[in-house]
């Protein structure tokens, strides 16, 4: 199996959309395994394509079963990504792409999987803030939690090694060409092959 990749960026960073582009830009090149997530979906979000939206104690138990290989809980509510989802990848012998809170980045460099880590950073705090307000989909508690979170995101990233790349995403033109140099540098394979012959799985 191919090295995964490790997408992580403080919610309101704009990886979504750069990885949408990116899917886009690849048709029928991306296979979807959805992880699971304790908080409620999101306006335009849908259920077993964005996330699997379960309970905190069908969460608790998933853990207890040891049904993860990383989770983490983030602004109160608890993400986690399956090793079914993980197994289904091997299978495939796709290349893995995993979209992650930083505790979940640290989870996955402890199994050494030799991951590729990439996080996708906004141009400032106050430009995150303005996005998250932007949404109208949070109260000004969740904003302060999630603007916390930001932060902590931001701090680690700061720390040398702690990803192979950091894209700031102020001009998402020029953010999706250097994701999509990125990628394409780190598998030549998925140029060469071309992008609908490429295959590459998505966990999100």
């Amino acid at each position: 199996m191919s090295s995964p990749l490790v997408v992580s960026g403080p919610s309101g960073s704009g990886k979504s959309t750069l990885l949408e582009k990116l899917f886009a830009k690849f048709p029928d090149s991306f296979g979807f395994s959805v992880s699971h997530t304790t908080r409620q979906p999101r306006p335009g979000e849908t259920p077993g394509k964005s996330y699997h939206y379960i309970s905190r104690e069908e969460f608790d138990t998933m853990v207890a079963e040891s049904k993860f290989i990383e989770h983490a809980e983030f602004s109160g509510n608890c993400y986690g990504t399956s090793i079914a989802a993980i197994e289904a990848v091997k299978a495939s012998g796709r290349i893995c792409v995993l979209d992650l809170e930083v505790r979940g980045v640290q989870s996955i460099k402890a199994l050494g999987l030799g991951a590729k880590f990439l996080f996708i950073q906004p141009p400032s705090i106050e430009a995150l803030e303005k996005r998250l307000r932007g949404r109208n989909t949070e109260t000004e508690e969740s904003l302060a939690k999630r603007l916390k979170s930001a932060q902590e995101s931001l701090d680690y990233a700061a720390q040398p090694g702690s990803y192979d790349k950091i894209i700031v995403n102020e001009d998402q033109d020029k953010a999706y060409a250097e994701l999509e140099a990125f990628v394409l540098a780190t598998w030549p394979s998925l140029s060469q092959a071309g992008a609908k012959r490429s295959k590459v799985c998505v966990v999100l």
